[in-house]
Order: structure tokens, then sequence, then C-alpha cells
């Protein structure tokens, strides 16, 4: 059960042409400053609609909710995090929030580490190693 406290959060791996969409906070958290489009989940919203939500409020960028990459609570932030992988659906990614996102980034997989140093969720870094290689 997830709490106002600390709510439950899902993250949109989103992956166009070869490259993954990652968003660069304006307030990090930790180390974290580079990350995937990403955001509470509301009480009435599974991960895939709070994702796709979370990336549409901060790039503009319509996504559909394709499969569950998983969970996991996170190392740096203590929060819940559920990984959902997405496709573009609609629009253009930009900078849609600038009170929460400093920047916006189509990373193609061998710059992830320039941007996520301390290295990605195994299903994850599994899924782009599978979308960004193939």
């Amino acid at each position: 059960m997830t709490t106002e406290i600390n709510p439950a959060v899902a993250a949109a791996v989103v992956v166009q042409d070869g490259r993954a969409l990652l968003v660069r906070r304006r307030v990090p958290e930790g180390a974290l400053s580079w990350q995937f489009p990403a955001g509470k989940i509301e009480s009435d919203e599974t991960a895939g609609e709070a994702a796709a939500r979370e990336t549409r409020e901060e790039t503009g960028l319509l996504v559909t909710p394709q499969i569950m990459l998983g969970q996991r609570v996170h190392p740096m932030t203590g929060r819940e995090i559920h990984y959902v992988a997405c496709r573009p659906s609609g629009g253009e990614a930009g900078i849609a929030t600038a009170d929460e996102v400093a920047g916006l980034a189509w990373v193609a997989h061998g710059e992830i580490p320039h941007y996520v140093p301390y290295g990605l969720f195994e299903p994850v870094q599994d899924y782009l190693d599978a979308a960004l290689l193939s």
C-alpha cells in the first residue's frame, strides 16, 4: 500500500528512432539528475496510465504504455518505482513544464552511461539493450 508521504512512482521508458527519452530534473533527487519521465501514481491510475500522463505533462509527447518492465524500491530515493515501456503515439517531445524539467535528450545506447553513470535497473537495461541495439 502506498502512502501520500512516499507515493509510488511510474517511469516511462520511451524509445524512438533508436534513442531513449531522458529528462533532466530542475531539482535533482540526490545524484539523480537525468532520468526517465516519471511521477507519482494517482489513486485512480495504473502505473502505465501514470507513466503516460507524466510523459505528456513533462514533455508534451503522447505515449502508449506497452509492457511493465519491473518495479523496485529505488536505491537512491527509497521510493517504489514502476518502469513501463511506452511507445510514442503523437506530438513532439519538448520541455512542457519548465518548473520541473530543465532539459530533455534523446539518448543513443552508448550515451546512456554519460547521462546515468550509476547504471540502470537491470530489466530496464535489458529492454534498452534489445530496443536500441536491434
